[in-house]
C-alpha cells in the first residue's frame, strides 16, 4: 500500500472542505459558531476506530478521548479533564466507553508482551486480568483476547461512573448515562455490552454482578 505524503493530505483536506460546502453551504459556518454533542466517546487509539465515522455522525456530534486501550484511570488529568468538560460545560447526555476487538493493547496485557514504555500504561489492566484469570485461562488466545477487550469496556465504564466528575452531576440532577460498546474490525459493526450506568443504584448494582 502507498500512503499520501503531508502535501497530498493538504491537497485532500482542500477537497473535502469544498465537497462540504458544495453539500451544505452554511456547514463550516455553522460548526464554528458552538459545538454542542450529545455524546463523550472514550475510545482507543488505534487508527482503524474512528469516532464519528463509526456512528456516522458529522464534526460537532461526537465530542472525544482516545488513548491505548480506552482506559480511565484515577490519576489520568488528560482524560478526566475531557470528561469533566464535556459534563460540566458541555453537557454530553452519554458518555460511551467503545473498545475493539483485537485491541494491541489489551492482548499485551493479556499475554504480558513487553512493548516498551506503554507497557507501564497498560499495568492499569492487571487487576482486571487477575480477577478474571480463571475465565480468560479456560478460553484460546484468541477467544481470550476477545473476552478480556469486553471485560476491559466494562472495567472502565464503572471506572467512569466512579469518578466525582459524574457523581457530582448526578448529584446535581443531571442526566449523565455511561454505555459501555465494542467495535468488530472484521466487520465495522458496534456492539451494546449492555452496561449501563445512569445513578449510584445502577453502579452498585453493577459493581455487585460484576466485581471491583
Amino acid at each position: 500500500m502507498t500512503y499520501p505524503e503531508p502535501p497530498e493530505l493538504f491537497e485532500a483536506n482542500r477537497a473535502w472542505a469544498a465537497k462540504m460546502v458544495e453539500d451544505d453551504p452554511d456547514f463550516f459556518a455553522r460548526l464554528s459558531e458552538q459545538q454542542t454533542p450529545s455524546y463523550l466517546w472514550i475510545g482507543c487509539a488505534d487508527s482503524r476506530v474512528p469516532a464519528n465515522q463509526i456512528v456516522g455522525l458529522p464534526p460537532g456530534e461526537v465530542f472525544v478521548h482516545r488513548n491505548i486501550a480506552n482506559l480511565v484511570v484515577p490519576s489520568d488529568l488528560n482524560c478526566l479533564s475531557v470528561l469533566q468538560y464535556a459534563i460540566d460545560v458541555l453537557e454530553v447526555k452519554h458518555v460511551v466507553v467503545t473498545g475493539h476487538y483485537g485491541c494491541g493493547g489489551v492482548k499485551a496485557a493479556l499475554l504480558d508482551q513487553r512493548v516498551g514504555l506503554v507497557d507501564n500504561w497498560l499495568r492499569h489492566l492487571q487487576a482486571a486480568k487477575r480477577d478474571h484469570a480463571a475465565e480468560l485461562e479456560s478460553l484460546d488466545v484468541e477467544d481470550a483476547h476477545d473476552r478480556f477487550c469486553e471485560i476491559n469496556v466494562r472495567c472502565q465504564v464503572l471506572n467512569v461512573a466512579r469518578t466525582t466528575v459524574v457523581q457530582d452531576a448526578w448529584a446535581r440532577g443531571q442526566q449523565v448515562q455511561v454505555h459501555g460498546w465494542i467495535y468488530g474490525l472484521r466487520d465495522g459493526l458496534l456492539q451494546d455490552l449492555k452496561v449501563d450506568v445512569s445513578s449510584l443504584d445502577d453502579l452498585e448494582t453493577l459493581t455487585k454482578t460484576y466485581g471491583p
